[in-house]
């Protein structure tokens, strides 16, 4: 529940088991609701303790120089349920997407329990979906934060806020739009030295390039839908297109907060930032049981 309040810096309503602190300094989390269920949220509070967005409030935090980035994770690496930064909901919460009225859960497609990175997105950026999104695709964006794979050892927390560093990208075609799934590591991964590129995610995790790329072909498959395509002929971008994906889509990002030459589309982002006048109250509900069909391996 979002309450107006006159002072929400030092009155945000804290429970000890819901605030957790981020791994970039000064940011927590707060939930609502229970998990796997669809009055789940999780908001995020700023440093200075007011309410924020995960999608507008974040600071992107590009640095080319080192080709990092800040990134928000939703789901942890092996885990089910389909947890998204909400495009709906004022100050765009983490929430579990649905689908005809049903929470979703991907399927286990062997030798993978759920999804086989950390998966979550790059805060100030958008994927316009009224405009072209890479010269030459004919395709439009997603009308969603860029998606971001973490690929490093750790399995990361809802809510997190991380410094990754981008090695390359991959162009998923969904539903007819061009949907980025960037590829990047923890800075603090035990690996991330020795990563620069695809060439030495290639040499250094051998076959996880490809095995990402059919996870992502194939994880509709068990829901009888079909298999998913790719632009660029299947192949990854490197590292140097990467940043300049996503150095567009930030500017994307920064027309739709202006409003300015924005094209008429029905579902466009809400873009309400933090606010010293919203309180954030916390609710203490167990999580609600996984439903059996995450518990089953789909060979596809």
């Amino acid at each position: 529940m979002l309450r107006i309040t006159p002072r929400c810096v030092t009155r945000l309503n804290f429970n000890k088991t819901f605030a957790s602190q981020s791994s970039i300094s000064g940011f927590k989390t707060i939930n609502q609701g229970s998990k796997y269920s669809q009055n789940f949220k999780q908001y995020l509070c700023m440093p200075n303790g007011d309410a924020g967005s995960f999608f507008h409030d974040v600071p992107l935090g590009l640095t080319p120089e080192d080709a990092t980035v800040n990134m928000v994770v939703e789901i942890p690496r092996w885990s089910n349920a389909k947890f998204e930064i909400s495009k709906e909901l004022k100050l765009n919460p983490i929430t579990q997407d649905t689908k005809k009225g049903k929470l979703r859960f991907v399927n286990n497609i062997f030798p993978f329990k759920g999804y086989m990175h950390n998966y979550g997105a790059i805060p100030q950026t958008w994927e316009d979906p009224t405009t072209e999104e890479f010269q030459g695709t004919g395709l439009k964006g997603d009308n969603d934060p860029l998606d971001c794979c973490e690929i490093g050892s750790a399995v990361l927390n809802i809510g997190e806020i991380k410094r990754v560093k981008i090695l390359g990208s991959l162009g998923l075609i969904d539903d007819g739009e061009l949907d980025w799934k960037v590829i990047a590591i923890d800075i603090n991964d035990p690996l991330a030295g020795e990563l620069q590129n695809l060439t030495d995610v290639e040499k250094h995790m051998p076959t996880l390039l490809h095995h990402t790329r059919e996870w992502f072909r194939n994880y509709k498959v068990p829901q009888g839908k079909p298999r998913n395509e790719f632009a660029f002929n299947e192949e990854y971008l490197d590292v140097a297109k990467t940043l300049s994906v996503i150095q567009k889509c930030n500017k994307s990002w920064e027309k739709l907060l202006s409003g300015k030459d924005l094209k008429t589309f029905d579902s466009l982002p809400t873009t309400q930032r933090s606010s010293k006048n919203i309180r954030i109250s916390t609710t203490s509900e167990i999580d609600s049981p996984l439903p059996s069909e995450t518990k089953i391996w789909h060979y596809v």
